[in-house]
């Protein structure tokens, strides 16, 4: 009996890349344009409205951004193998050659790549190509709406975390609170996302709490520069 078919994490890579970037960027851009409105002295009301329309505006750019990135790389993915398989109606020995000679290029006699490339091309030619020619597969396909969804869903609630701290926070402390939370928040993400992904744990958390950290002082001492002036 064969042992059974491993899953590997590079699986997730199209989805969790998606997620993790909104997430993030939910994260960091609501809190900052929160900050930047706080540190200018705007009214707690006014700096509640601000993160909600960040969140809206942000989750349906996201969804809007990766669906139009991710299709143009389904198009192009789509157009090669079209080419590949107008190539194969026109030159299928040629084709099997090729096949051969990148199977030889990886390490095996030609006898031997001849015959693989004879047996992956009768069982599914075109199959054969994409994945060792084009280097595409099931796993790394582009699925637009996937990358959209996931965009959206996990921008939203990343934007919610810093709102949440908005809401329930007074406004004399809601800059500290809100910073500190913020950074609390994407160390989570750091950690959630290098094990989904198995990478080391520490790399990505310090990535992530340190760019967020920078941008959200940026914001901030661009709100309070303004709100001075």
């Amino acid at each position: 009996m064969g042992r059974p078919l491993e899953h590997h994490l590079s699986e997730r890579v199209g989805w969790l890349r998606a997620a993790v970037l909104g997430a993030n960027d939910g994260i960091v851009s609501t809190a900052s344009l929160v900050l930047a409105v706080a540190a200018a002295g705007a009214e707690h009301q006014a700096i509640l409205l601000t993160g909600v329309s960040g969140l809206i505006a942000g989750a349906m750019s996201m969804a809007a951004g990766e669906f139009v990135s991710v299709h143009s790389q389904a198009d192009t993915e789509n157009a090669d193998l079209a080419r590949e398989r107008a190539e194969l109606r026109q030159d299928p020995f040629g084709e099997q050659g090729e096949l051969a000679t990148i199977y030889v290029k990886r390490g095996l006699d030609r006898a031997l790549a001849i015959q693989v490339a004879s047996q992956l091309t009768r069982h599914d030619a075109l199959g054969a190509h994409a994945r060792d020619e084009l280097g595409l597969s099931n796993a790394t396909a582009a699925r637009p709406l996937q990358a959209a969804v996931a965009s959206a869903a996990s921008f939203s609630v990343g934007a919610a975390l810093p709102i949440a701290v908005v809401a329930t926070v007074p406004s004399t402390h809601l800059i500290l609170w809100v910073s500190l939370a913020s950074l609390v928040f994407l160390a989570g993400l750091g950690a959630l996302s290098a094990r989904a992904g198995g990478a080391g744990l520490w790399q990505p958390i310090w990535r992530v709490t340190f760019w967020g950290a920078a941008a959200m002082a940026v914001t901030a001492g661009a709100g309070a520069l303004f709100g001075v002036l």
